[in-house]
């Protein structure tokens, strides 16, 4: 059987951050919208489309949005690690070793993490469903487990015919930030549309440049990302702009009312070494590191741009 440090090695925490900065910037535009860090002191809020609540609960719907988001990330990276072990998709690879293909945990072992891990997040969502009575939020878990299960697993992957970072961008981007924004003061704001976005754009980066290090073997096992069917250059390119973009986006928030937004744009130191070594041609293991350092930027643009709107 797998060690702890092999399974905490399978549920890829350089990917979590990605899991807990939509959450990040849906409440900071929460806040956002009902008049900023100024609320706490009265202690409930009342936006015109729901009831008054109280910032305990505000802060609780937060929390259990993130365990979702955390339990369908983690479930997504354990659904990918037994489809793709299972395919021989992993059978050589250049980063990290995965649980399935290398023999560490047998694949229905992975599989029920993958399970567990969506069971984790379907508990916390429905708690959040009673706490925030969204019922519409039911159909959109079940869309986002079908999409994390699907990326590489059933018959027809749609991680296998170059559309990822679509359902990343939709899933990871659009649905987790609005929806953080939502369930807690019931309406979506600009500012939350164009943090969504940015977010979306963020997690689509990580995932380029982990199929841009992966395009020889993915190639190979017949796996068709957007990195392989763009080529080296060009997703290097793409890559660029989904990290680029977003700092463009800040004009959003700033127009909306809300400068304190530009304290995002600090992020952007973080992103010129993973933009350096992608644009400058790097491959194999010096990808590695770019895949944390993009997640680190993008959650620190999360947290500070939160923070802005929530000023």
């Amino acid at each position: 059987m797998a060690t702890a440090a092999e399974w905490i090695e399978g549920a890829r925490l350089r990917t979590l951050p990605l899991s807990v900065a939509p959450v990040l910037i849906g409440t900071g535009a929460a806040f956002g919208a009902i008049g900023g860090f100024s609320s706490l002191i009265i202690g409930s809020v009342n936006p015109a489309s729901a009831p008054a609540v109280g910032i305990g609960t505000l802060l609780l719907r937060a929390l259990l949005a993130a365990i979702v988001s955390l339990g369908l990330q983690i479930g997504s990276n354990f659904a990918n690690d037994y489809s793709d072990g299972i395919r021989g998709t992993d059978d050589v690879r250049v980063g990290p070793q995965r649980l399935t293909a290398s023999g560490a945990a047998p694949p229905h072992v992975v599989k029920r993490a993958a399970f567990i891990s969506f069971g984790v997040a379907a508990a916390a969502g429905i708690v959040l469903i009673l706490v925030a009575q969204a019922w519409w939020f039911i159909p959109v878990g079940i869309l986002a487990v079908l999409a994390a299960w699907y990326y590489t697993g059933g018959r027809r992957p749609y991680g296998y015919m170059a559309l990822g970072e679509v359902f990343v961008f939709i899933f990871f981007g659009l649905v987790a930030t609005l929806g953080t924004t939502y369930v807690l003061v019931s309406q979506v704001t600009a500012a939350a549309i164009a943090g969504a976005v940015a977010i979306g754009l963020f997690s689509c980066a990580v995932l380029m440049v982990n199929n841009l290090r992966d395009i020889p073997t993915d190639t190979a096992a017949g796996k068709t990302t957007l990195a392989v069917l763009l080529g080296d250059q060009k997703a290097r390119m793409v890559y660029g702009a989904f990290v680029f973009v977003p700092y463009l986006l800040l004009l959003v928030p700033i127009l909306f009312g809300h400068p304190a937004a530009v304290l995002a744009a600090l992020s952007l130191v973080l992103a010129i070494s993973p933009l350096q070594t992608v644009l400058g041609g790097g491959q194999g293991q010096k990808l590695i590191p770019v895949i944390k350092n993009t997640g680190l930027t993008a959650l620190t643009y999360s947290a500070l741009l939160a923070l802005g709107l929530a000023l």
